[in-house]
């Protein structure tokens, strides 16, 4: 199982990397920089936040693991 540390570095550098992408999109389907940085500042916290609490969601569920107490027949 993956600590709360771990997931949310994942989830921060997912965001990052979709942050900058958004950015630019939304820069050249606006024409404004600032309105851009802003839309894509707000899904990105809606996008962090989805992403660790749906991350901690299924590192809670044993279902389809391997080799962490749960025997190949139960899986």
């Amino acid at each position: 199982m993956e600590n709360n540390t771990r997931t949310l570095t994942k989830a921060i550098s997912w965001q990052v990397i979709g942050f900058v992408m958004m950015a630019v999109v939304n820069y050249f389907y606006m024409g404004d920089f600032s309105q851009g940085l802003g839309l894509s500042a707000l899904l990105t916290l809606i996008g962090l936040v989805s992403y660790y609490l749906h991350e901690r969601f299924w590192a809670s569920i044993r279902w389809g693991r391997q080799g962490e107490g749960v025997s190949a027949e139960k899986q």
